[in-house]
Parts: C-alpha cells; sequence; structure tokens
C-alpha cells in the first residue's frame, strides 16, 4: 500500500493540472469503489473551482470552492493519470508495469485549467481498495479524526516521540506504526528509520522515554531519522512497490537506495558493523533489519 512518501508525490504530480482548474464533468463508471460513491457525487463537484490539494497521512484532500472536501486513498492499487487530447503524461521508465486496462478506469474528472486545454484526471483501481469520500461542511472526516503528528516537519522531535512512546510497553515498530501517534509512517519506512536510527524494532518502545542521556539521544536520533528518511524518500519520488505510480505514470526510486527493506542476507551498510540484514515477521509483517548494530 502506498506509503506518505508516494502519496505526497502523486500529489505534487496532480497539483499543476488540478489547482485553480473548474470541474466541468465527473464520470463515475461503477457505483462503488471500496465504500459507495458518497450521494450526488458528481453532482456536488461539477461546476466548481478546486482551490487547493493537500494531504494528511496517507490520505489526499481537495478543497474545493461552495462543496466539501474530497477525501481520496488511493488503496492498494490505486492511482491517477493526467490526460489531455493530445496526449497522456506517462513518461518514465517503469520498473512495474502500470494499470492500463479501460475497465480498472473508474473515474474521470474532466476540467477546464486556468490556462491550457482541457484536462482530464483519471483515476485507475484495478483491486478497488481506494475510495472518495466527502467530509462534510467542512468538519474533520472520521478517517482523519485521531491521526497523530505529521513526520514530515520539525514539530516530531525527540521531546515528542519520548512524550507519545512513554510508558509504552509495545514494541518499538508497532509504536511507530500506530496513526494514532505518528500519522502516514508505514512498514517500508519505519524499518528504514530504525536501521538509521541503530535501534532495533524489537525494543521496548517506552525504553526511548527513560530519563536519562542515552534515552534523549535515542529519541531524538530517532525523530531525526524519520524526518530525513522520508524527505529523501519524497525527493526521489517514493518507493516503486508493486502498483504504485507517480500522477504522470512514471514510478519512483527510492527503493534502489533502500538500506536494509527487503535487504534480507545482504551485509549491513553501517559503517563498521559486520553484520547481515535479518527478516523476521512481527504483527503478520515483514521487518528488516541488523541485530548486529540496532540496539
Amino acid at each position: 500500500m502506498p506509503e506518505l512518501p508516494e502519496v505526497e508525490t502523486v500529489r505534487r504530480g496532480l497539483q499543476p493540472a488540478m489547482e485553480g482548474a473548474r470541474i466541468v464533468r465527473v464520470e463515475t463508471r461503477r457505483p462503488d469503489l471500496r465504500f459507495p460513491f458518497p450521494e450526488r457525487f458528481a453532482e456536488r463537484l461539477e461546476g466548481r473551482r478546486i482551490i487547493s490539494l493537500g494531504r494528511r497521512a496517507k490520505y489526499l484532500t481537495a478543497h474545493i470552492e461552495d462543496a466539501p472536501v474530497l477525501i481520496c486513498h488511493l488503496g492498494m492499487s490505486g492511482s491517477f493519470r493526467v490526460e489531455t487530447d493530445d496526449q497522456a503524461l506517462l513518461p518514465g521508465d517503469f520498473h512495474h508495469e502500470r494499470p492500463k486496462a479501460a475497465a480498472h478506469d473508474h473515474v474521470v474528472f474532466h476540467l477546464e485549467p486556468s490556462k491550457g486545454e482541457p484536462t482530464r484526471i483519471i483515476f485507475n483501481d484495478p483491486r478497488r481498495f481506494g475510495f472518495m469520500l466527502f467530509a462534510e461542511n467542512g468538519a474533520e472526516h472520521p478517517m482523519l479524526a485521531g491521526l497523530g503528528v505529521e513526520p514530515t516537519g520539525n514539530a516530531l522531535d525527540g521531546k515528542l516521540l519520548a512524550e507519545l512512546f512513554r510508558d509504552r510497553r509495545s514494541p518499538l515498530k508497532a509504536a511507530l506504526l500506530d496513526q494514532r501517534l505518528i500519522a502516514g509512517l508505514g512498514n517500508i519506512y519505519v524499518s528504514e528509520a530504525l536501521w538509521r536510527a541503530g535501534l532495533s524494532p524489537l525494543r521496548i518502545a517506552g525504553t526511548i522515554a527513560k530519563p536519562g542521556k542515552k534515552a534523549a539521544e535515542a529519541s531524538e536520533r530517532l525523530a531525526s531519522s524519520i524526518r530525513s528518511v522520508i524527505a529523501d524518500a519524497i525527493e526521489a519520488g517514493g518507493s516503486s512497490l508493486r502498483d504504485y505510480v507517480h500522477a504522470d505514470g512514471s514510478l519512483g526510486y527510492f527503493q534502489h537506495s533502500f538500506s536494509v527493506y527487503d535487504c534480507e542476507g545482504e551485509p549491513c551498510r553501517t559503517p563498521g558493523c559486520k553484520g547481515h540484514i535479518e527478516r523476521i515477521v512481527q504483527s503478520g509483517r515483514s521487518t528488516f533489519y541488523c541485530p548486529r548494530c540496532q540496539r
């Protein structure tokens, strides 16, 4: 499933085509995706201008004049592409073949931009785990309520991590994946951040909240690693796992920089470490780490 960097990359890819454009027509080619479309979905969007595109955790948000906030989730295989009458914007080298079957083009937004020719934004989702819902009357949708701090800014520091994890007995990786604490972190980038911080995914989360210099250093190191791995992944365009593609059809390449994720058996890249990456299963999900240098 796409993680925060993938969703942010999609947002940035859609932004030039969508922000400021007027929604002329909306096609829904089936009654539902993961959930049924909201009542009068197309009618409530047509004729209105898109003010801005945002992101909260792994959700895309579209703020539209005189309409509810549109919330989109890519699910496991959802992707957007941008088309005009002259071309479909599909540049880039493909690491995995992207879905092309028109049968999986479930939603089409016909846009009239402030400049340039008419544009179509097409949502393709073979597995239909994605969804589009409204946050009514500007209120926060239940799916967004209760989400924790975003890991992309300086608000996430060692002091905040210590407060979030104080007295928690769960493994450190499980605590990092708790969306009520930190919003948008997923399996891939948590493994990478823990390796950068030199912390074991098996370590009890509350240990980085204990009094003393060592715990404070560990919490600050982890916060810095989370921010940096997310920033690096966004800059590289996300990870090209499974069906994920950018808005222009190209794929991300951060996976070529993975240090531990899916690197089972490979030598650890930490300078001076002679360990090897191991794979374990935590809560039914693969965890990759170096037991020699991650403590």
